[in-house]
């Protein structure tokens, strides 16, 4: 093995022998266990959420495939409809080629498959370099043939079950892309913005009970007054009682609207007068539609004003309404400009009651970056309450668990209190709508022209396909019987569904979890008709998020890459790739001084196994995580020490006879026995620990053993064997060096993929393990490690006390100030026969460890001379510290050092004395200047009590 440790000389070479060896395949023999990897979107690159969430999925099969499971990772991409159809329109842009509407739809779909092809793939090459253990061969695509005719399949049968259909309703809309989108992709940003307090003139005389003869509303989207329906009162505002039923005079438009009582209003806020908009808000469209309003369009697609409304009735159909002209001032207005427009015209006529600065939150396309509308739009929906009540049933009943369970509150509370889906979406690029619409405009669902043709007998009468596309979650929904082959009853299909764990953030519980187990309830079957789970646990993550708590963004300038926490980026390149694109100087400035700050000198390489092992150990179950670049380092630093600690095994072992084939003659040490049952114990923790996904537990527990009991402790015990042992002695060690450091690589192979199999090639045939042949034997075909019964029961208990004493001989070192290399006489007073046993049975170990020149044991009745003196149970130790140490220098240190501290411990005792202070100061102040108190009061009695033992000397 190479001196040094290099991630960059191993992972890729070692991916690729993974990959060509077909090693991420299925064994077919075994348990099926099965993760459906959220498909990520075919425009991505990964993420720190990605890397998180692959980290621990790979860590699962991995564990499974070697634990001898019959193990899918399935992958796959999602088409993302609204972010490739945007993608490809400024390619086409920036080379000055023709315009989407230009190509057509046929051309510009053409389009979008060839820059796929050429660019669409960039996601799924950084998942190899995470070493993500995913069948590449079984590859699949929201949009390919398989899972598009599973998508047109489920379109149609959930129609002809009368689940599925076509409806005028609000919807979020997006003026730029001029498409309806899911809540998912509106971002609501904190804006600077009014409230406008509006007169609207009270009709046929009518008055408040204060004699005025209008009211007052309040609104942040003057605009939208044009289509106001209605003003609504609470029913028990004795201020509007006499107003009920009465009429409003609807300024600027001159049209009569109703007033009416509604205990949606709160009375208590402003006026208690609501204006209600039911086409053109989300809460008033459900007041409108309960007293019967009518709907009033006042906006087109592009949010500009319309030249007439467009007037429907609570079902959606159209309908005629007296007196509902548009000024001809505003017509075609922006709707920002009309809303000037009509604040100023309400100033005119003197009707702007006041205006009023707000806080308010305004929805933006997370796409395009502009304020979406709630708009009223003919939209193709899906009737999930009967779905749902399946779905909500499967985890009540423990059919599918979330962990941690708390998840399950969120889930049952969208669950119970479900809308219809709205399905379509006004795009060109996603899974054609499957319904065709004849001259007087019926609509026929199909799975083609041809079988629609055929099923009503219309011969060569004109259709005409629907325009708009699937949302993308309805493809994703089918995801894990679909990305089996379903509608074709499969192998496959049979042999990994239902799934066994789905691994995701809790922002997409509804959008994607939930759905998935509504559609997979209602098509999926088992052989008695039992309506089949898509998976049986649902693992939800927390979000990654910088090490100040804050959400990364790239308006933060926060990112971090983790393929540059991988393979290190200069200092140029990352604020180059923080700053580019960005419009305003002030905010790429801005980003620039943090990046400097935090990383003044680039980003060094850490390598793929330092990166998930931190995310590993970071996985606290359900919470968001603040990003630690020193655990990183931390971890670096461990796969360091794996790595020499695996030479030094490999330089005492690679030559020598290591007893193989003959574990009965060997002569083990107390120190093998113990690391033997220590590496089992930690075999059963670990397995505990990922069997309850707690990845964290798992990384600690590992790394525990690792650093501190294999390398730290046992690798130190075995150097008295090498320089003094016997033959016999010697093979033993060597013999438990290979088994457990084997063992060790098995263990945290599934978090640490590449460098246990590099090391592991390497330890294998010393082992006796075939590692040649025509398909070159990897760790990741061997057998997980299983925990086993105790066989040596003693030796644990005998090595942890030895340990003690060695820590103790060490700890009187350190406290006195002596040379490491400093020999010492250890006297032992009050030992019983077991401690005598150990001490003659490993009395080399102690000495070595310890660098002692003597170890023995008082009379009873003898005296210690004077002495630094240590307990290790009921056992004192002595060390004679004459002609150690300079007693009056190191008195003189000492009474120096207490000096200082009892300063320290003045000062800050009297600053929380003083009442001044500590009624003024912050809590959390107060509470750092008690710790350091403490502090100061620990390091006085421990520099007291050396003092003592000194003076005593």
């Amino acid at each position: 093995m190479d001196k040094t440790y290099s991630p960059d000389a191993i992972e890729r070479r070692i991916y690729d022998a993974w990959e060509q060896a077909g090693y991420f395949k299925p064994a077919g023999k075994g348990d099926s266990y099965c993760i459906m990897i959220p498909p990520p979107n075919v425009t991505g690159s990964l993420h720190m959420g990605h890397a998180f969430q692959h980290t621990l999925m790979d860590t699962l099969t991995r564990y499974k495939r070697m634990d001898g499971y019959n193990t899918l990772w399935q992958v796959g991409s999602d088409h993302a409809g609204i972010a490739t159809q945007m993608v490809v329109e400024r390619k086409l842009a920036a080379e000055g080629g023709p315009t989407r509407h230009e190509l057509g739809r046929d051309g510009f779909i053409d389009k979008v498959w060839q820059w796929k092809a050429e660019s669409g793939g960039t996601i799924t090459k950084q998942m190899r370099r995470l070493g993500d253990s995913v069948d590449w061969d079984r590859e699949r695509f929201t949009m390919d043939e398989g899972l598009s005719d599973a998508v047109q399949e489920v379109f149609v049968r959930l129609f002809e079950d009368g689940l599925i259909y076509r409806g005028k309703r609000l919807v979020n809309w997006d003026p730029k892309l001029k498409t309806a989108i899911s809540d998912l992709e509106v971002e609501n940003k904190e804006s600077k913005g009014k409230i406008w307090h509006l007169r609207y003139p009270l009709a046929d005389g009518a008055t408040t009970a204060d004699g005025k003869n209008y009211i007052i509303v309040a609104t942040t989207r003057p605009e939208t007054m044009l289509g106001d329906a209605c003003v609504a009162v609470h029913p028990k505002d004795e201020r509007y009682h006499a107003l009920h039923g009465k009429f409003i005079e609807l300024p600027l438009v001159n049209r009569r609207i109703p007033i009416i009582a509604d205990d949606y209003v709160d009375q208590d806020f402003g006026s208690g007068c609501v204006k209600i908009t039911p086409a053109h808000d989300f809460n008033d469209y459900e007041v409108g539609k309960k007293h019967n309003m009518p709907l009033i369009n006042v906006l087109s697609d592009e949010a500009f004003i319309l030249t007439r409304p467009e007037v429907f009735n609570s079902q959606g159909e159209e309908i005629e309404l007296e007196n509902i002209e548009i000024p001809e001032d505003f017509q075609g207005l922006e709707r920002f400009a009309a809303r000037k427009a009509i604040v100023d015209a309400f100033a005119a006529a003197d009707l702007l009651d006041k205006i009023e600065e707000h806080d308010n939150k305004v929805p933006y396309g997370d796409r395009s970056g502009v304020v979406i509308e709630p708009f009223l739009t003919d939209q193709w929906y899906v009737r999930v309450a009967p779905l749902a009540k399946t779905a909500t049933e499967a985890v009540e009943n423990g059919d599918i668990q979330f962990v941690p369970k708390q998840y399950e509150n969120m889930y049952f509370s969208w669950m119970r209190d479900i809308q219809d889906w709205c399905i379509s979406r006004q795009l060109w690029w996603g899974h054609r709508i499957p319904a065709w619409y004849d001259e007087q405009g019926n609509v026929f669902v199909g799975r083609s022209e041809a079988e629609v043709r055929s099923k009503h007998d219309f011969g060569d009468r004109k259709l005409t396909q629907d325009n708009d596309v699937l949302d993308t979650w309805f493809s994703s929904a089918l995801w894990t019987f679909s990305t089996l082959g379903w509608p074709k009853e499969t192998e496959d299909l049979k042999t990994f569904h239902p799934t066994d764990v789905l691994v995701t953030g809790f922002d997409i519980i509804f959008f994607w979890v939930a759905r998935m187990i509504m559609m997979t309830m209602h098509f999926i079957k088992d052989e008695n008709g039992k309506p089949q789970v898509p998976f049986k646990t649902v693992y939800v993550t927390g979000l990654i998020r910088d090490e100040n708590g804050d959400k990364m963004s790239k308006s933060k300038g926060n990112v971090i890459d983790p393929l540059d926490m991988i393979d290190g980026i200069s200092l140029d390149d990352l604020l180059a790739k923080r700053t580019a694109n960005m419009m305003q100087d002030k905010l790429a400035e801005k980003i620039t001084k943090r990046t400097q700050k935090e990383f003044p000198s680039g980003i060094s390489a850490h390598g793929t196994d330092a990166l998930r092992f931190t995310l590993a150990a970071l996985a606290s179950t359900g919470r968001d995580i603040n990003w630690d670049m020193k655990r990183l380092e931390g971890y670096r630093n461990f796969c360091n020490k794996l790595w020499n600690a695996s030479r030094f095994v490999l330089m005492n072992t690679e030559e020598f006879d290591c007893g193989f084939g003959e574990q009965n003659e060997l002569e083990l040490s107390l120190a093998d026995e113990w690391i033997i049952e220590r590496m089992n114990q930690t075999v059963a923790q670990f397995r505990a620990a990922l069997d309850n996904y707690r990845f964290d537990h798992a990384a600690n527990i590992a790394y525990e053993f690792t650093w501190n009991q294999f390398c730290d402790w046992y690798l130190e015990l075995t150097k008295p064997v090498f320089a003094s042992g016997s033959e016999a002695q010697q093979r033993g060690t060597r013999n438990t060096l290979v088994l457990v450091l084997e063992q060790l690589l098995r263990l945290l192979h599934p978090i640490m993929p590449f460098i246990t199999e590099e090391i592991w090639q390497r330890v294998a045939p010393i082992a006796g393990i075939d590692t040649q042949g025509v398909d070159r034997t990897s760790i990741m075909t061997q057998p997980y490690p299983q925990a086993a019964a105790a066989t040596y029961v003693t030796a644990s208990e005998d090595m942890e006390w030895i340990k003690q004493v060695i820590v103790a001989v060490r700890t009187i070192r350190a406290e006195m100030d002596l040379s490491p290399n400093q020999s010492l006489t250890v006297l032992i007073e009050g030992a019983d026969d077991t401690v005598t046993r150990r001490v003659e049975q490993n009395s080399a170990f102690i000495k070595a460890l310890a660098k002692l020149d003597a170890l023995s044991f008082l009379a009873t009745g003898e005296e210690a001379p004077a002495s630094a003196t240590a307990l290790v149970g009921r056992v004192e130790l002595h060390i004679p510290m004459a002609g150690l140490i300079d007693k009056d220098a190191e008195l003189a240190r000492l009474d120096k050092a207490i000096q200082k501290a009892q300063a320290d411990f003045d000062r800050v005792q009297g600053k929380l004395s003083n009442e001044n202070f500590v009624s003024r100061a912050p809590a959390d102040v107060i509470e750092k200047e008690r710790e350091k108190m403490d502090g100061f009061q620990a390091t006085l009695q421990q520099l007291a009590q050396q003092r003592e033992k000194i003076a005593a000397i």
